[in-house]
C-alpha cells in the first residue's frame, strides 16, 4: 500500500494547480491552437504568402495560391472542431468509466459508428448528410453499450483492462465487417476508402454546418456533467453520498461523449487516439477538475488534430498522409506508455 501511494505521489503533485496557473496554461494552449491554425492555412504542397491569405479571406480565388488558401480554411476549421470533439469525448469517457485507457477508438466506438454508416449507405441508400450523423451516433451508442456489457462480464466487473480488450476485439471485428460490406460494392468503395482511414481533406463549410449543431449538443451535455464527474471520480458510493445520482451522471456524460464521437466520425471517418492522448496531457496542465479539464481538452484536441493534419501534408508533399494515420503514429506509443505506467495488474 505504501509503495503504491509513493509511486503515485508525483502524479498527485502534477494535478494541483491554482486558478492563476490554470488560466495561464489555458491561454498558452489557445495560443498553440492559433499557431496550428495559421500553419494549416499557410503550409502545404504549395506555400502561400500573407498577401494571398488576406486576399483569400476577402473572397478572392484568382490565383492558385489564393485558391489553395480558400480550400484550406474550411479544412482547418473542420480539424479544429473535430479535434475538440474527440478530445472532450475521450475526457468524458474516461471520467464516466474511471478508465485511463478509455478512448473512442480503443473502445471500438468509432468503428461502431463507421459500420453503421457504411451499412446504411450500402443497403439502405443513405445519402443525407444529416442522416449520416444520426446513423453514426446510433452505431456509436450501440457499440459503446456492447463493449461495456462484454467488459463487465466475469469477476471484478468492468475493469479498465477488460474494457480495453473488449474494445480492441470489437474494433477489429467491426473493421473486418466494414471491409466486407465495402469491397464488393465498387459504386461506394472509392468514396469510403479514404474515409475509413480518417481525414479532413474533404472539408467544406456545408459539411461543417451539418455537424455543428450535433457537436454543440454533445459539448453542452459533457460540460453540464463536469461537476458531477468530479464527484464520480471519488467512487460511486461517495458520489451518491454527496447527493449525486450516479446513473443519471453516467447516462448524460456518456450520451454527450457518444454524440461527439458519432458526429465526428460521420464527417471525417474514424480518427483514433486523440481522445486518449489529449486528456492525459491536459491533466498535467489543468489538474483533474473536469470544469477546467474539458475546456482544456477542447483546445488541445483542436490543436493536436490541426497540427497532425499539417504534418501529414508537409511530410508527403505534394500528396497527403491522412490525419488518422498521423494520430495513430502519435497515439500508439502513448497507449503503450499508459499501460506500462498504470501496470497491467493494477488495471
Amino acid at each position: 500500500m505504501t509503495a503504491a501511494v509513493s509511486e503515485r505521489a508525483p502524479d498527485a503533485a502534477l494535478v494541483r494547480r491554482p486558478a492563476r496557473v490554470r488560466v495561464l496554461w489555458l491561454l498558452a494552449t489557445a495560443a498553440v491552437l492559433a499557431a496550428a491554425m495559421v500553419a494549416s492555412v499557410v503550409l502545404g504542397s504549395r506555400d502561400v504568402a500573407w498577401s494571398d491569405v488576406w486576399a483569400a479571406l476577402g473572397g478572392a480565388d484568382g490565383t492558385l495560391e489564393q485558391a489553395a488558401v480558400a480550400k484550406r480554411i474550411p479544412r482547418t476549421l473542420l480539424a479544429v472542431v473535430i479535434g475538440a470533439a474527440l478530445g472532450v469525448s475521450g475526457c468524458a469517457m474516461q471520467g464516466v468509466t474511471r478508465n485511463p485507457l478509455a478512448d473512442p477508438g480503443i473502445l471500438g466506438i468509432n468503428m461502431g459508428a463507421s459500420l453503421a454508416v457504411v451499412t446504411a449507405v450500402a443497403f439502405f441508400g443513405l445519402v443525407s448528410p444529416t442522416g449520416y450523423v444520426w446513423v453514426a451516433m446510433a452505431g456509436a451508442a450501440v457499440s459503446a453499450v456492447f463493449v461495456y456489457a462484454v467488459g463487465s462480464l466475469g469477476r471484478g466487473g468492468a475493469t479498465p483492462l477488460k474494457l480495453a480488450l473488449a474494445g480492441a476485439a470489437t474494433s477489429a471485428a467491426f473493421t473486418s465487417l466494414v471491409s466486407g460490406v465495402v469491397l464488393p460494392r465498387n459504386d461506394i468503395a472509392g468514396g469510403f476508402r479514404l474515409w475509413q482511414i480518417g481525414g479532413v481533406g474533404g472539408a467544406s463549410y456545408e459539411r461543417i454546418g451539418h455537424v455543428l449543431p450535433f457537436l454543440a449538443v454533445g459539448f453542452a451535455l459533457c460540460l453540464l456533467s463536469a461537476r458531477a464527474l468530479n464527484s464520480l471520480a471519488l467512487g460511486d458510493e461517495i458520489a451518491a453520498g454527496l447527493g449525486e445520482r450516479v446513473a443519471v451522471i453516467r447516462t448524460v456524460a456518456a450520451l454527450g461523449s457518444v454524440v461527439l464521437c458519432g458526429a465526428a466520425t460521420a464527417v471525417t471517418g474514424p480518427i483514433g487516439f486523440v481522445g486518449l492522448v489529449v486528456p492525459h496531457a491536459c491533466r498535467m496542465l489543468a489538474g483533474v477538475d473536469h470544469r477546467w479539464l474539458l475546456p482544456f481538452c477542447a483546445l488541445a484536441g483542436g490543436a493536436l488534430l490541426t497540427g497532425a493534419d499539417v504534418v501529414g501534408r508537409v511530410v508527403a508533399s505534394p500528396s497527403d498522409v491522412e490525419v488518422g494515420i498521423v494520430t495513430a503514429l502519435i497515439g500508439a506509443p502513448f497507449f503503450i506508455h499508459i499501460v506500462r505506467r498504470y501496470k497491467v495488474r493494477e488495471l
